[in-house]
Parts: structure tokens; sequence; C-alpha cells
């Protein structure tokens, strides 16, 4: 498992199904990234986007910066439940929204020079209430780094940022740094190949910014990144620009440090066999539908690699609402628990109520003391609320 501190974790101390967040291994992704940010000079945020788990937020505060966000919901829970910066990115604003976010936000980063534009009146008279407030544009470097389009922000047709070619390169005013976000999951040299594009295309206005900011994407806390050479990166490029770097991982504050808890409901046999769990690929892990990939479990390997091989579906009417196929030593049981590996991130931020089938409960472990809080469980009102 790459979630390690799971090996040995009691499936059945929890409600099925349901995520286990492990303290230990956040503050451990936690103390690694304040280490870069130390050393570095660079400022790190949390991405909202990829972990909300807010009530791991006054721990996320004593080790990082500040947080980032998506849009107005993003931001009032980072204001209200995290501490520090407050950074907030938008493919595009609503006016109402906006006039929130100008109350809370620190940085304000504007995908296109029409929203700015459009809403330069406005934030110059939020400037003039809150000096400290700054403003950013999103560069598109058209640099792909990416080997999954739908992930790929700097595709051919991208709406997300502004390339060269449309670049105000004469008309900055008001404007104080600039965001580019192009990894996804990556280590250090896509990082230094993108900085690489991003001097050569918007160099002549890197020099007029107090501050850059590298986005997301980077593996930070992976085993075999290469976090000296970040460091080493980010002092060269600070030093050069006289700015300050920022970076906003997500996946990076909570990658191997949650599961997803499931069990077995039925098993049928259609030429193979198959397995039917309480959770559901669609509504509780889309992301093995959509990128797609093939989520680990605990004891479990490849179909016809051990004894008993079995697909996995979910509970929901979809089709293709399939975890995927694997092998197991013993057969399985029903109402036996799996474990599915590395679910704290994306995951958690990522789930519906397809079919009305029930949200994943929410649960604290703490692998040094073996201590479980169970946060939330969820229920019919969550369902029934949300419709009408």
């Amino acid at each position: 498992m790459k979630a390690t501190s799971f090996i040995d974790f009691d499936a059945n101390s929890v409600p099925s199904p349901c995520f286990v967040v492990d303290k230990a291994a956040i503050e451990r992704n936690l103390q690694i990234l304040q280490d870069v940010q130390e050393r570095s000079g660079a400022k790190i945020l949390a991405a909202l986007k990829a972990f909300s788990f807010w009530k791991l937020g006054s721990l996320t505060t004593q080790y990082l910066s500040g947080t980032c966000a998506s849009g107005l919901h993003e931001a009032r829970l980072g204001n209200e439940e995290y501490a520090g910066e407050l950074h907030v990115f938008s493919a595009a604003y609503k006016e109402q929204d906006l006039r929130e976010i100008l109350k809370i936000a620190d940085h304000i980063v504007f995908n296109s020079y029409q929203q700015w534009s459009q809403f330069k009146d406005l934030s110059n008279a939020a400037k003039q209430a809150r000096p400290n407030i700054s403003y950013g544009l999103r560069i598109n470097p058209l640099h792909s780094e990416g080997d999954i389009l739908l992930y790929d922000p700097c595709a051919t047709g991208s709406r997300l940022g502004i390339p060269p070619k449309a670049f105000p390169f004469d008309d900055v005013e008001g404007i104080d740094g600039l965001h580019f976000h192009t990894l996804c999951e990556q280590d250090f040299l896509p990082l230094q190949r993108t900085i690489t594009a991003i001097e050569e295309s918007f160099g002549k206005v890197l020099h007029k910014m107090k501050w850059v900011n590298f986005g997301g994407g980077h593996h930070i806390t992976q085993d075999d990144y290469q976090r000296e050479d970040l460091i080493q990166l980010i002092k060269d490029f600070s030093q050069k620009y006289a700015v300050q770097v920022y970076l906003e991982p997500g996946e990076a504050i909570a990658i191997n440090s949650g599961v997803l808890v499931a069990e077995v409901l039925d098993i049928v046999h259609n030429d193979i066999d198959i397995a039917i769990l309480d959770t559901s690929a669609t509504c509780h892990m889309p992301d093995t539908l959509e990128m797609p990939y093939r989520a680990d479990i605990r004891d479990a390997g490849m179909p016809q690699e051990k004894a008993h091989s079995y697909r996995l579906g979910g509970m929901t009417c979809l089709a293709g609402d399939i975890m995927g196929d694997y092998g197991f030593d013993e057969p399985l049981q029903i109402r036996q628990r799996l474990i599915f590996d590395d679910m704290a991130h994306y995951t958690m931020v990522k789930t519906t109520t397809f079919n009305g089938i029930n949200l994943p409960s929410l649960a604290l472990w703490d692998s040094r003391t073996n201590d479980i809080e169970i946060i939330r469980t969820f229920g019919y009102d969550d369902f029934k609320q949300r419709l009408s």
C-alpha cells in the first residue's frame, strides 16, 4: 500500500463506506512542505480543491502559509476554518461572488484580461478599503507536460490562462503577480521545463511583478521528488526577478494519507465472479473513471495473479460503475471489508449522491496512538436537501 500506515488498520473499526484520514501521515507531509518553504523562501498554500478536510485546518496552518481556493465557497471555508493568506483563482467570476471574495481574499487571480478589465473598478475600490489585497493574471505558457488531456491546462483550445499572444504586456497597471498551473502529479523536471517556457514567453513582464505563483501538481512529498533541486530553482527564480514565489500543492498534502473502507454486499457470477460493494466508482471515486486509473486495494493484486479473481462493482444503476478486476488469495465473503488505498486527495471532494447512494462517513485516525474519531456520518437529509 502507498498509505503504509494502514497496512494493519482494522477496517471494522469504522462504518462502511468510510473515508479514513491518518493525521500522522498528513502531519508528515506538512512537515516536508514546511521544510521546503523555509529553505527556499517560497510560501506554500494548501489547495482546498484537492483536500478540504477542514477538521485538520488548524494543523495545516501550523505548517503552511495559507490556502488557495477555486471560488467563493472554498474561499469562505479557507477564511473560516484555516489561517494565513487566502488566494483565489476562478476560470470566471460572477460579480456577486467576486464582491464577497474581495472582502476576505489576499490574492485574487483573473483568468482573462477581459475579466480583469470588467472588474477593475470594483477591484480598485476594494483595494482602497483593504490596501494589502493583490491582483494577478493566470498565464498559459502553451507548454504541456501532462499525459492526460483531461488534466492538461495547456492543451490546444484550453480555457485556462492567457496565452502569450493575448497577454497585455503594455498594460499591467494594477497587476502584482502571475499565476500558472501546468502540472499534474509530477516531479521536478516538468516544472523546470515549464519555467524555461515561461521565461521565454513572459520574461519581459516578470520583472514588473511582485509575486509569481507556480500553481499545483507538484508531488513534493513523494519520497523520490527532487526537493533540493526545487529549493534551488525557487531561490534562483526569486532572486532573478525579485519576486515572492508561491506554490499551492493539494495532493502533496494528502498523498498516502487516507483510505476508503468498503464492504462486500453480494457476489454474483456472469462469466466472471463479480463482487458488489457498498461504495461506488461514479459516486465515491470518480477519478477511477475520469482519468482513468486503477485504485490499489490492501492485500489484493491483479486478476489471475492470485488464486481468486473478482470484478468489483458499485451499487448504482450505471453499467460502468466498476472499480476494476482484482485478485485475492482467499475467496471474498459477504460483509468482508476492503480497503482502497490512497483515497484522501481529490476523491473526498468529488463525491456525489447519484442514485441516492449515501456519502461515505468521514473518520480521523492517528496511526501513532490508534485513536479514531468519527467526524461525520451522512444520511437521507444530505441527499434530499440538495435537490429542492
